[in-house]
């Protein structure tokens, strides 16, 4: 794994890797026409709003969201959190620190499991279960809250790095 990290910590991988999330968070996703505002793009959803979504997309909605899902939203994962591995394992303040560079493979396996959650829910409509929607709803709020705290552990480990170097 080691390995890894130092790949996603060069120049080039940690551009390269946002560059790439950006393309497909801007332009793909919006881009798939679903009929409506995805599921794993909310902080999460009761049952009736996921039935809501689910039927507002449409039986070809419902296929393209799923085709999506199994298909960009399995890269998104692997872009995004080598990404932030990269940000965390360069700008680590000390070497006995690396291992926080896992932290952002947990997001991913978050997001990932969301995608079976939403995939299941897609392909079964209209049987969803108030449970199913709620492991799916869990998911999608453990992975924006897992997300969003790697994310601003890379920014300051990067800002703490750039001032001490400044220094």
């Amino acid at each position: 794994m080691r390995k890894y990290f130092e790949i996603c910590s060069g120049t080039k991988a940690i551009l390269g890797t946002l560059a790439s999330v950006l393309i497909l968070m801007m332009v793909v996703f919006p881009a798939l026409p679903i009929g409506g505002e995805s599921l794993d793009g909310r902080f999460g959803y009761t049952h009736s709003e996921a039935v809501t979504a689910l039927e507002s997309y449409g039986e070809s909605g419902r296929r393209v969201y799923a085709w999506g899902s199994m298909t960009l939203d399995l890269l998104l994962p692997l872009l995004y959190a080598s990404f932030m591995v990269g940000l965390i394992y360069r700008f680590r303040p000390a070497e006995r620190w690396w291992m926080l560079a896992y932290l952002p493979l947990g997001v991913a396996l978050l997001d990932l499991g969301e995608n079976v959650q939403v995939v299941l829910m897609l392909t079964g409509y209209p049987n969803i279960s108030v449970g199913q929607v709620a492991a799916a709803s869990l998911f999608t709020s453990l992975k924006v809250v897992t997300f969003f705290l790697c994310l601003a552990l890379g920014i300051v480990l990067a800002v703490v790095a750039g001032i001490r170097r400044s220094r």
